[in-house]
């Protein structure tokens, strides 16, 4: 499926949108968005879905169960709960406080294997952090600015000293110790940047922390009390040279409040009781066998960059090689008010384990029939006025009607097209119950596919659980659009103020539910 921006669309409805929102915004400045009356979804066909399944996605969907203040506190120690995989791939767990001063400390391990067992150098950064307005691009979020006071670094292993020395090259000479200079003093940390020396070498190292310009806590009541609070900061460009410049719209993996966090968590106690000079070491996690078969859900409401929410469905049949995935998508961070889904299936073919990545698996998959199911009333109307053979039947949406988009090569509007291939990357791990998860590819920060191996990730999107196993019989097989899509949950609110950005993100990712990002 080739992704085709749509800048002209997106454009003029960024613009309504915008002005809508400001002229309700008032002079607060954290006055936030209010949110729609979602339509009720009428449809009478059965779900097909197993039973653990649809409570997993209502589990999520309850938007009683988490909070979320604007502008949110920070304040306290924030660490990751698992090895983190940044495009190139790079691997990393961070250790982020801080002060009620809005001074911040931020320590990011970097490693040398996907399982951080292998230390190769650590980054402290020092800095300071003003909270702004909530944010009217990534609705539910907090825009933020930051200022780097001191930003050192303490290396390793010799391995990390010539691949740091290479990166900085004739930029920054005398950083780092000369060749035969090994070993040096122990916990020796050397200076990358200053802003009183007014040195600054952390462009030739591809570092920023441009991640801070966009917040989000969300705090997640539990049974019997317990709570868990999560910090989500600004998602990572994909391509290397853009990430010095890049002004984030979505989220990576969220970091865990080091005293409110998922019990058991071996990773939180490692990271928390590490420094710069003693990084943490993870224990080892044997990954599981690769299985795909059966069904896999969202674990929570996911947010990409360019404005979009979504939930996703897969279920993969092993045995014939094909994959069903239902991607829901919502105007709100909390996914109550659905705009609109897409069903698509296909069949994968399964490659060798990853050169680039450690752990992963490659996948080349093919996208073969989609259908669209419009949620919002706005949508529909946006579907209806396709031309005739570029989305469906033109003219004949409405809410809760679903359209079959095969026989016309996909949806012109949304930017799907059919027949589709796309070069993919799997894992899978054990969640802290034991439960199997599944990790796909990220998506490209611009919002283009990757339909060439060269465009294959080296990072993942947020995983899925499996809430069923390898389904008994082979699948029915019926067009996707007779499937029904997951069932919306209605939420109060204000007026549509909230569907136009959902129509303004001109590209559906059918594999991955992703929006074009147009700048």
């Amino acid at each position: 499926m080739a992704w085709v921006p749509r800048a002209h669309l997106a454009g003029a409805l960024w613009v309504l949108w915008t002005w809508a929102a400001l002229s309700v915004a008032g002079r607060k400045p954290w006055d936030v968005p209010t949110a729609p009356q979602a339509p009720r979804n009428t449809t009478t066909t059965k779900l097909l879905w197993e039973p653990q399944c649809l409570s997993q996605l209502r589990h999520l969907q309850d938007g009683a169960r988490i909070t979320a203040l604007i502008p949110p506190r920070l304040e306290g120690n924030w660490v990751s709960t698992r090895c983190e995989v940044r495009p190139g791939p790079e691997f990393l767990t961070r250790f982020y406080t801080f002060y009620p001063s809005r001074l911040f400390k931020a320590l990011q391990f970097y490693y040398e294997d996907a399982g951080c067992r292998t230390p190769a150098y650590s980054l402290v950064i020092r800095g300071r952090l003003r909270l702004r307005q909530a944010s009217w691009i990534t609705r539910g979020a907090t825009e933020a600015e930051h200022h780097l006071l001191k930003v050192g670094i303490v290396l390793h292993s010799a391995r990390a000293r010539r691949q740091l020395a290479g990166r900085l090259g004739s930029s920054c000479p005398g950083t780092l110790p000369p060749a035969g200079g090994w070993p040096w003093a122990p916990g020796r940390v050397l200076e990358l940047r200053s802003a009183r020396a007014g040195r600054d070498c952390l462009e030739a190292l591809g570092f920023s922390m441009l991640e801070l310009g966009l917040l989000r806590v969300e705090t997640r009541h539990h049974a019997h009390g317990r709570l868990v609070q999560e910090l989500f900061l600004g998602d990572i460009h994909t391509e290397w040279a853009q990430r010095t410049h890049h002004r984030p719209t979505g989220y990576q993996q969220p970091l865990q409040n080091a005293m409110h966090h998922v019990h058991p968590c071996p990773v939180c106690g490692a990271v928390y009781r590490s420094s710069e000079h003693r990084p943490p070491v993870l224990p080892p996690r044997p990954p599981p066998p690769l299985a795909l078969g059966g069904q896999w859900v969202s674990r929570e409401c996911e947010v990409r960059p360019a404005v979009l929410f979504l939930t996703r469905f897969f279920t993969f049949y092993e045995d014939r090689r094909a994959w069903e995935g239902s991607y829901q998508h919502y105007s709100d961070p909390a996914c109550r008010q659905p705009t609109f889904t897409v069903r698509a299936a296909g069949h994968y073919a399964r490659g060798a384990p990853s050169g680039l990545v450690q752990g992963a698996t490659e996948f080349v998959f093919k996208v073969t029939r989609a259908s669209v199911t419009a949620l919002d009333p706005a949508t529909a109307r946006a579907l209806s006025s396709s031309p005739e053979g570029a989305c469906g039947r033109a003219g004949g949406w409405g809410v809760g009607v679903e359209q079959d988009v095969t026989h016309t090569g996909g949806c012109a509007l949304l930017g799907i097209r059919l027949p589709h291939k796309e070069y993919e990357l799997f894992k899978t791990e054990l969640d802290h119950r034991q439960r199997p998860l599944l990790f796909i590819g990220e998506r490209p920060t611009d919002g283009s596919s990757p339909d060439r191996p060269s465009k294959r990730p080296t990072s993942y999107q947020a995983p899925l659980i499996q809430c069923a196993g390898p389904q008994a019989a082979p699948p029915p097989r019926h067009s996707p659009h007779r499937a029904p899509p997951p069932p919306p949950v209605p939420a109060s609110g204000a007026a549509g103020l909230r569907r136009l950005p959902a129509l303004a993100c001109s590209a559906v990712l059918v594999l991955a539910s992703w929006c074009v990002q147009t700048r």
